[in-house]
């Protein structure tokens, strides 16, 4: 088995040791090669068989077609189409699985107008770089085990923004419309 890199937490040695990421199919977009070799190394580390890598974003738009990853780890900047833009592309095409694909922000950029814009854009984790294995394993965890339900409003499609619940006043919409397609759904059977 692997050795994990120095810094590795005791709860990444112990999915490490469960082959907990054995099956997760990655795809690493970065133009960097040296850092797309350093996240390919800590994935495998973790245990990740299947890792690939792309170059850049139109690079990674071919390669999910064929190697359909089970979540995309992709850098902001990157020429000639950012993550970002990459990111819009993904979830701008609703009538495939593909637009539901976990994405998570690998980036240099930590401003919170950047980490604002990613969410907003459908980014589901964000890790700043440089990054430890803990951190990039703490968010492929969350998407693995909390995914966040997927919404579309006018001008967003992705996950759901919300982290927390947060008390608020007024009608709340989203359990009145589930409420009100119920009857809707049992009359029709």
């Amino acid at each position: 088995m692997c050795r994990p890199p120095p810094g590795v937490g005791w709860s990444v040695r112990r999915m490490m040791a469960e082959k907990y990421l054995e099956n997760v199919r990655f795809l690493v977009v970065d133009d960097n090669m040296f850092m797309r070799t350093t996240v390919r190394l800590v994935l495998k580390a973790m245990g990740c068989r299947d890792v690939e890598e792309a170059i850049n974003a139109p690079d990674a738009l071919k390669i999910i077609e064929g190697f359909q990853p089970d979540i995309l780890i992709v850098d902001w900047e990157m020429e000639p189409m950012s993550g970002i833009e990459l990111v819009r592309k993904i979830r701008s095409a609703q009538d495939t699985p593909f637009a539901f694909l976990p994405i998570i922000m690998l980036t240099g950029h930590s401003e919170a107008e950047r980490v604002i814009t990613a969410r907003d854009t459908g980014v589901n984790e964000f890790v700043v770089k440089p990054f430890s294995a803990q951190g990039l394993f703490t968010r492929i965890q969350a998407v693995i085990e909390r995914p966040r339900s997927f919404v579309k409003v006018e001008g967003y499609f992705g996950p759901d923004r919300r982290r927390k619940l947060r008390p608020f006043s007024g009608e709340d919409r989203r359990h009145a419309a589930a409420a009100a397609a119920e009857p809707a759904e049992s009359e029709a059977a």
